[in-house]
């Protein structure tokens, strides 16, 4: 990108959208280095697509019955222009074939510290295994189910009366700060894929309490 361009965002978002809503608070600040080219739906009635609309951002639903499902969202993705690609909430499998047509432009948000509990209800998994922490994680999409490279992590502790509702609640407070941060570092060119791993540039680690620091701080 050029001095001064902003990094075009496409998202995608199959229910309510609130990652997308935190997408879409963050780009209205003047020093946020991206902004949000247009929200795409395999839900006629997704949240996330009103969502869009409100916030003046072309809002797309693009049916999934029917052949080339993949080739037609990739050309409406390709229309409005992009540079990376944020599923939030987005409940389709990307195929290998889609994420080649995009290298390295397309991340997702889980929730849960992976690799531990991918695919669905990851907050269920963690109450059902014991652990006494989880999270959530911000990771490039590859051709598996959330095995891709991590970009950041956030740290959330599973208390004793935690119900499922509860421990998700919790989790996607976090949610809605690493998503916007993960943007932003992608945007400033601070990550760097090298294979399986990520290396991020320019950012502090607070070690007490295990959360990237700058610009946001967790605690």
């Amino acid at each position: 990108m050029s001095p001064g361009e902003k990094l075009r965002v496409a998202v995608l978002a199959s229910g309510r959208g609130s990652n997308l809503q935190a997408l879409l608070d963050a780009v209205v600040e003047p020093d946020y280095p991206a902004e949000i080219s247009g929200v795409f739906s395999d839900k006629s009635d997704a949240q996330a697509l009103e969502r869009a609309r409100k916030a003046g951002v072309p809002a797309v639903w693009v049916d999934p019955a029917g052949e080339n499902y993949e080739d037609r969202l990739a050309a409406e993705i390709e229309t409005v222009g992009c540079d990376l690609i944020c599923c939030a909430g987005y409940m389709k499998i990307l195929s290998p074939a889609f994420v080649a047509r995009f290298p390295d432009k397309i991340i997702n948000i889980h929730p849960s510290l992976l690799p531990s509990f991918p695919g669905l209800h990851g907050q269920r998994k963690a109450l059902r295994a014991g652990v006494r922490v989880t999270g959530c994680t911000v990771h490039f999409i590859d051709e598996g189910v959330d095995t891709g490279p991590i970009i950041l992590q956030a740290a959330v502790p599973v208390l004793p009366e935690d119900t499922e509702e509860i421990l998700s609640a919790r989790i996607l407070w976090f949610e809605h700060r690493i998503y916007p941060l993960a943007v932003r570092l992608v945007a400033e060119g601070r990550v760097r894929r090298e294979g399986t791993r990520v290396r991020l540039s320019g950012v502090e680690v607070n070690q007490e309490g295990g959360f990237i620091s700058p610009p946001i701080n967790f605690l």
